[in-house]
C-alpha cells in the first residue's frame, strides 16, 4: 500500500489524491461502513474504535510501550494517564518473581560453598 511511496505522502487519500477532511470522510465512508456492519445508530465513532483497539492489545497482554507506539503518544505516560487503569495490577507476580531469584541464587551460594 505504501511501497515505492515517499516517506511523507499521505496513506488514504479522496479518490483525487487529496487530504480526507474529517468530517466528508465520517459521512461518507465511516457511517456507510457503519449501517452496512449493522451498527448505525449505535454511536460508534473512528475515536471508539482507537481506545478498543488499544483496550484489546492491553487485554491480550500487550506492553505499555507497544501501546504508546500502537497509539502515536508522545510518552508512555501519556498512554498510562489514560489506559492505566487497564494495565493489570502484576504486583503479586512481581514478587513471587523476585522471591524464585532469591530463592534460586541462595541454592547456588549455598553449593558453591
Amino acid at each position: 500500500m505504501v511501497e515505492n511511496r515517499p516517506k511523507d505522502a499521505l496513506v488514504f487519500t479522496t479518490k483525487r489524491g487529496a487530504p480526507l477532511r474529517l468530517r466528508n470522510w465520517r459521512n461518507r465512508e465511516f457511517a456507510a461502513a457503519a449501517k452496512a456492519a449493522g451498527l448505525d445508530g449505535t454511536g460508534l465513532t473512528p475515536h471508539k474504535l482507537r481506545h478498543t483497539a488499544a483496550s484489546l492489545a492491553i487485554a491480550a497482554g500487550a506492553d505499555v510501550k507497544v501501546v504508546q507506539q500502537m497509539l502515536g503518544h508522545a510518552s508512555t505516560t501519556m498512554t498510562l494517564d489514560r489506559y492505566g487503569h487497564l494495565f493489570p495490577d502484576r504486583l503479586e507476580e512481581v514478587a513471587e518473581a523476585m522471591d524464585a531469584a532469591r530463592v534460586k541464587a541462595t541454592r547456588r551460594a549455598d553449593e558453591a560453598a
